[in-house]
């Protein structure tokens, strides 16, 4: 066999994988510096990626890991290095640093610009409180998956130590039934112990109060009782029914419509005062929410009935003039749903210059609305004054009267701070750290 057969058998083959590689490389950084530029000054809502660039090798394995990639370019290759091109579409999956060969990625709350504010937690999910765990969102987990798998882990650390309890204590009070709580009630009823779950509103939690319709991005997950939950891109309604047969099937029991008032010390556990009782108990989770109280404006008129914090059904302002206050996700989406289901106008009023919180497919969605007329947005404005039938606004130097029938508030929420102070649990700010 000569040496140009060599070649072309073993040669030619190699050759074309090579320039197939480039080829998909440049195209990838294309896409990458594209996305880059159309993000501007997004901001991560929360657990988000750092690359370090001098470990990094531009081999994209956490390119191809992102479970979001399908959706967005989150992260991308630019100058051979990977770089988190669109911070506010990364949902904290995780899966970038395992996929990376060199542990070039490292996992970190907050930024420079945003801190968040995070309760002080062993590896175990156990506060500066022994015997009170916090799970889920409250400790900076937004993603349903990792609010699940932290749910049902946080439970199991407890099991490992649990004693004999005696008379009426309970082995755990978890407080919350959302997605982390659900998970927690599941495993401690697959581990026989004694507890009780609260809920002040409704199963899901923060998921019960998403807008009807919106989709819900999550990534399969084990729990106790059910097995595999293979979710990946589902409607709010979907998941909560998902979530009310497995709780008919697995016979948990969750107490409604009962909110914490207090935890104290008592011995080696804790009472757990409600709206409803008291629980003298051994452990507590706090699987809660970090919205805490809706953050308000402090203006006049704000005590209204027409004002209110969340949006349930678009459908009922259909007709209807409504001013929606706020610049991160629930925002957006809360007034795009309003503008595409026929509001009679629709105003989005934002105290910042751009919409760093929010994911590059809200400001797609509310770019739209506004070029297609059925949406006005007033950045660096605010509201001065809510009036029955009209609501006054600051932007641009001057102040101006809107008409409205309704507004929504979704300017985030109070961390229950005050609560977790009260109860001993130390909180502090991540700016860009672990």
């Amino acid at each position: 066999m000569n040496s140009l057969t060599m070649y072309l058998i073993y040669g030619l083959p190699g050759l074309v994988l090579l320039v197939l590689h480039v080829r998909r490389r440049r195209r990838l950084e294309r896409q990458s510096l594209k996305a880059l530029e159309s993000t501007g000054a997004a901001e991560p809502a929360s657990l988000h990626p750092i690359i370090d660039p001098a470990t990094c090798i531009g081999c994209s394995s956490c390119v191809k890991a992102c479970p979001e990639q399908a959706h967005h370019t989150v992260l991308g290759i630019v100058d051979g290095r990977a770089v988190l091109v669109s911070p506010g579409d990364c949902i904290g999956h995780g899966a970038c640093k395992t996929a990376c060969p060199v542990n070039a990625i490292t996992l970190v709350f907050g930024s420079e610009r945003r801190g968040v504010d995070i309760p002080i937690l062993t590896p175990k999910f156990e506060s500066t409180v022994p015997g009170i765990f916090v799970a889920g969102e409250l400790g900076g987990m937004g993603l349903i998956r990792n609010a699940l798998e932290q749910g049902r882990q946080a439970v199991e650390a407890i099991a490992e130590r649990r004693r004999a309890a005696g008379g009426q204590e309970l082995d755990l009070v978890i407080v919350g039934a959302g997605p982390s709580g659900f998970a927690a009630t599941l495993t401690a009823k697959s581990k026989n112990m004694r507890y009780v779950t609260v809920e002040q509103e409704a199963l899901g939690g923060a998921v019960f109060q998403y807008p009807r319709g919106k989709l819900v991005m999550t990534a399969p997950a084990t729990v106790p009782l059910i097995g595999k939950v293979n979710f990946r891109q589902t409607s709010k309604e979907a998941l909560l029914e998902f979530w009310k047969d497995a709780e008919r099937r697995t016979g948990i029991k969750i107490n409604y419509q009962e909110r914490v008032e207090e935890i104290t010390r008592a011995g080696e556990g804790f009472i757990v005062k409600t709206n409803r009782g008291t629980y003298p108990t051994r452990s507590v989770l706090l699987a809660i929410g970090r919205r805490g109280t809706p953050r308000k404006l402090g203006v006049p008129g704000e005590e209204m009935s027409k004002v209110v914090y969340r949006l349930i059904d678009p459908e009922q302002y259909k007709g209807q003039h409504v001013l929606v206050v706020g610049g991160g996700d629930s925002a957006l989406e809360a007034a795009a749903s309003i503008a595409e289901a026929g509001g009679g106008g629709v105003v989005l009023s934002y105290r910042g210059a751009e919409f760093d919180r929010a994911k590059a497919r809200n400001r797609e969605r509310i770019n739209a609305a506004a070029k297609g007329g059925i949406l006005k947005v007033m950045m660096k404005s605010s509201v001065k004054q809510i009036e029955a039938e009209s609501v006054a606004i600051e932007a641009d130097g001057g102040v101006s009267k809107v008409r409205n029938d309704a507004v929504i508030v979704s300017a985030g929420g109070v961390l229950p701070s005050d609560f977790l102070k009260r109860v001993g649990i130390t909180v502090e700010t991540k700016r860009g750290t672990v």
